[in-house]
C-alpha cells in the first residue's frame, strides 16, 4: 500500500512512515518551492485523497503570521481539516467543543492533542497523512519552552505513537535543534536532505547566474568579476 508508494521518498519508523526533508531559503515564493521539491510525495498523497482512501491535513508555518507559528495553530488546523473530511472525526471535535462550553472557553493544548490521538485510534480509521511545512519558521528565541520546542515535543509524541495508518511529512531547514529531535527517529541512511542534493546546488547556481547576468547594474561588470560573484555566492549558499 502506502509503504510501496513511498519507496525512495520516505523512511519507516516502526510501523509509521515519516519523511523529513530540508529545503533552501526563498522567501519570495517559498511555498511554491517546497511543493516543487517534494512534488513526488505531495502529488501521490493528493491522488489518494481525491480517491477518498486517505485523510490529509497540511500545515504551513508562516513566518508572516504569528497565529500560524505555534503548536496551538498546528493542532487546531489539523483537527479542523480531519473533521472536515471525516464524520467520525467531526463527532470527536464536536464533543470537545461542547466540553468547552460551546466554544466560550479555549481548549488547552493538552486537550487538543488528546482529541487528535483519539482520532488516530478510531476503529477502521483511514490512513492519515499529516504534512508539516517549513517547521523552521516556528520561532525558537522566545519563551521557555519556546514555541518550536513545544511543536517538536508534539511531533515526537505523534511519531512515537507508531500508528500503522499514520504518515508524517516534514519540511524544514536543517537547523540543529530540529535535527536533534528528528534525526534519532530514523536511521542515517534513510534521512533525506534536499539541500545537499546536486540538483538543488545546480538550481541555486543557475538562479545566481541569472540574477547576476540580468541585473542592470551588474551588466557593466567585467566577465571575470561576474564569475567570481556567482562562484562565491553559490558556494556560500550551502544549499539554501
Amino acid at each position: 500500500m502506502a509503504a510501496n508508494r513511498f519507496s525512495g521518498h520516505g523512511f519507516q519508523l516502526g510501523r509509521e512512515k515519516v519523511f523529513f526533508g530540508t529545503h533552501f531559503q526563498n522567501y519570495a515564493d517559498r511555498r511554491k518551492l517546497i511543493l516543487l521539491l517534494s512534488s513526488a510525495i505531495i502529488e501521490d498523497i493528493k491522488r489518494m485523497r481525491e480517491s477518498g482512501s486517505v485523510l490529509v491535513a497540511y500545515y504551513y508555518f508562516d513566518f508572516k503570521d504569528a497565529a500560524k507559528r505555534d503548536v496551538r495553530g498546528l493542532l487546531t488546523s489539523v483537527l479542523l481539516q480531519l473533521a472536515a473530511i471525516s464524520d467520525h472525526c467531526w463527532d470527536l471535535l464536536s464533543q470537545l467543543y461542547k466540553m468547552c462550553c460551546d466554544g466560550s472557553e479555549q481548549p488547552s493544548e493538552a486537550a487538543l492533542m488528546q482529541c487528535l490521538k483519539i482520532m488516530f485510534d478510531l476503529p477502521e480509521q483511514l490512513p492519515i497523512y499529516i504534512i508539516i511545512d517549513a517547521l523552521d519558521e516556528c520561532p525558537n528565541n522566545t519563551g521557555t519552552p519556546s514555541p518550536r520546542e513545544k511543536v517538536l515535543d508534539v511531533v515526537e509524541d505523534i511519531v512515537r505513537l507508531n500508528h500503522s495508518s499514520l504518515f508524517v511529512c516534514i519540511t524544514s531547514r536543517p537547523e540543529q535543534d530540529i535535527k536533534t529531535v528528528l534525526n534519532p527517529l530514523t536511521p542515517l541512511s534513510h534521512r533525506v536532505s534536499l539541500h545537499e542534493e546536486g540538483g538543488q546546488r545546480k538550481d541555486i547556481n543557475s538562479y545566481v547566474r541569472f540574477f547576476v547576468q540580468s541585473d542592470r547594474a551588474m551588466r557593466r561588470w567585467r566577465a571575470e568579476d561576474k564569475e567570481l560573484v556567482i562562484r562565491v555566492l553559490s558556494e556560500r549558499a550551502q544549499g539554501m
